[in-house]
């Protein structure tokens, strides 16, 4: 059964991962959207994909204690916020070819990630962690001070993920529980929006089906890979998911040069390579780490 449970969640880690590096696909195909309309998409029809899972799941009263909860919904509304300029952000990235600028955004994620557990929570980092963390600093100091520019896409996305993953933690719930009062918390504002909208394509009645059906589909989009990731967290060790998740930003990195044209300059190829050397510390220490943890408990066994 362990073994069983441990292969369904690697696959659900990589379903999620895999549906996370191909969704620039998707945001190409309604490259005639707005992002801000899109995002307003996003907010609509995820809120209702996940009320309906929520609904005939069965914990409809998991919300209803939280609701109960002020704290808990303070923190909600500010990761909802979060959330939301985490995807305009990308939105905007894919739309205005900066897919690139967004695969380095995730592969900087988990490193940024770390300091935030040494900085606000007061975690005690292991040397190749501290090396990793300060090996990307540099990384991102060198472009600031040898080329004159910040990879501002990529620390935007990077930090607004890293906060948002912090603030859900300590709210502590289920995915879908937890993105149902977020998508709440911001429906009101994005149907609005739609109201006020002034734009070819805000009226389904002018656009051609297929085009609609997109727009429909991002519900899907947003919510399927949070739910397989959602499923795998909590089958699979930690470490294993910190590896598994470089595969979102390798197969962004490798659409863009690809099949998107982006070139990679100077001053970002220096970029990616010091994220990239902070990556490999970082996975052998948790590698480290894990094999340290199963030795010590067949010692106790």
């Amino acid at each position: 059964m362990p073994e069983t449970e441990a292969r369904n969640g690697t696959l659900y880690a990589i379903s999620a991962y895999l549906m996370w590096g191909f969704a620039p696909l998707y945001f190409k195909a309604i490259a005639s959207v707005a992002p801000d309309e899109i995002l307003m998409h996003r907010v609509i029809w995820s809120f209702f994909l996940v009320i309906a899972l929520v609904w005939f799941g069965g914990r409809m009263g998991e919300v209803r204690a939280l609701l109960r909860q002020p704290k808990k919904v303070a923190l909600l509304a500010l990761t909802a916020v979060l959330v939301g300029a985490n995807w305009l952000i990308f939105i905007w990235a894919v739309a205005n070819d900066h897919v690139l600028d967004a695969s380095l955004g995730y592969f900087i994620n988990p490193l940024f990630s770390v300091a935030l557990g040494m900085l606000v929570l007061g975690e005690r980092l292991g040397r190749l962690q501290m090396l990793a963390v300060g090996i990307a600093t540099l990384g991102v100091l060198v472009q600031l001070i040898q080329f004159g520019s910040v990879p501002w896409i990529s620390l935007a996305l990077a930090g607004s993920f890293g906060i948002y993953g912090l603030l859900r933690k300590q709210v502590n719930l289920q995915a879908s529980t937890g993105l149902l009062v977020e998508t709440a918390i911001l429906l009101p504002l994005a149907l609005a929006y739609w109201a006020w909208i002034d734009s070819p394509t805000a009226n389904f009645a002018n656009n051609p089906l297929s085009l609609n059906l997109l727009l429909l589909a991002a519900g899907v989009v947003t919510t399927l890979p949070l739910l397989a990731f959602s499923a795998a967290a909590i089958r699979i060790p930690l470490y294993l998911l910190g590896m598994l998740q470089y595969i979102g930003p390798s197969i962004m990195f490798v659409m863009a040069l690809t099949l998107f044209g982006e070139s990679l300059s100077g001053p970002q190829l220096l970029t990616f390579g010091f994220i990239w050397s902070a990556l490999v510390l970082l996975s052998f220490d948790g590698i480290k780490k894990a094999r340290r943890k199963r030795r010590a408990l067949k010692h106790a066994v």
